[in-house]
């Protein structure tokens, strides 16, 4: 079998070389490209003959997956796989994974990270401090005692909500297979509506799905508390970016914290949440820390070592 790593994966080579000594030792070829390659042409042409590929979070388009007639299976380094051809895999019978759970740590503490960084104005008191300011006009708000929402109580979701609970919040959640008034792990599930009208903090976790596309407009938006804060670690098109930036413009939202986008960074100069205020914005780094890019690279690879000896795991197409 001839496995091709077509992007980096946040780890050196050497240790990518001996995360995937197993699949050597069993007689198959491993290749890593150390750049990552954004025309597709390209793509295909280092694929081309692989019996496997491995990605992160970098699109790869049904073309690609045409142009690769011994392509039997793709490992996505990565939890969702919106940004993979589902369809065009489902076609050719090609099996994918992911590399679930791998992240989890890392999205739930950025999320507190950026509540926390919301709630005692972290940004603009460093600000005033290197100007030769004070605490004037910074308000101050403590997470105890708060009503903190969880939309998506996956993993992430749960992880997010116990950390919560420690800092004294009480946890409201909603997830569609789980009944309202359905108590789990802490978390009081309840409708998404009740959810965004009881909680001064809403944090999304939730993968990109027709039904969660937009799932954040202008009606949801409302519904929250005007000094509300919403954080999105899951993904960008869950949020109507355009609504959110009207509503921090126009006072009716306190604050955001915004990780995701409707297109990866870099983000172009007119970008629509530029510019807005009481926001803090992160270049999708919430799965990057260096711990959670080894987790991810071993579970990748050790994902095309199940699927070669008849084992296949994680398995999420078709």
């Amino acid at each position: 079998m001839r496995v091709v790593v077509l992007e980096p994966l946040g780890v050196s080579q050497e240790r990518l070389a001996e995360l995937a000594a197993p699949l050597g030792e069993a007689g198959h070829k491993v290749e890593f490209y150390a750049t990552r390659e954004r025309n597709w042409a390209v793509m295909a042409e280092r694929a081309s003959d692989a019996d496997v590929v491995v990605i992160a979070n970098h699109a790869l388009k049904g073309d690609v997956v045409r142009l690769c007639p011994n392509l039997k299976m793709i490992s996505v380094a990565f939890t969702g796989v919106d940004h993979l051809d589902l369809e065009a895999c489902r076609t050719r019978g090609i099996l994918v994974s992911n590399a679930a759970g791998y992240a989890t740590s890392a999205v739930a503490e950025l999320t507190l990270g950026l509540a926390l960084a919301l709630f005692r104005q972290i940004l603009p008191a460093d600000g005033a401090a290197r100007s030769g300011g004070t605490l004037e006009g910074l308000r101050q708000r403590e997470l105890r005692g708060k009503t903190f929402g969880v939309v998506g109580t996956g993993a992430i979701g749960k992880e997010v909500a116990r950390l919560a609970a420690a800092f004294g919040c009480s946890v409201l959640g909603h997830r569609r297979s789980v009944p309202e008034g359905a108590e789990e792990e802490g978390i009081l599930h309840v409708s998404l509506e009740d959810l965004l009208r009881r909680s001064d903090l809403v944090s999304l976790h939730v993968p990109l799905t027709d039904a969660t596309r937009g799932l954040i407009g202008e009606e949801a938006l409302s519904l929250m508390k005007p000094d509300g804060v919403l954080i999105n670690v899951a993904r960008g098109p869950v949020v109507d970016q355009q609504a959110l930036a009207r509503a921090l413009r126009e006072g009716r939202l306190g604050g955001a914290g915004v990780d995701v986008f409707d297109l990866e960074p870099p983000l172009p100069p007119d970008h629509v949440l530029f510019e807005v205020p009481r926001l803090i914005l992160t270049p999708h780094l919430g799965y990057a820390t260096e711990e959670a890019l080894e987790e991810r690279a071993r579970i990748a690879l050790e994902n095309v070592l199940a699927w070669t000896l008849g084992r296949p795991r994680n398995v999420v197409c078709p």
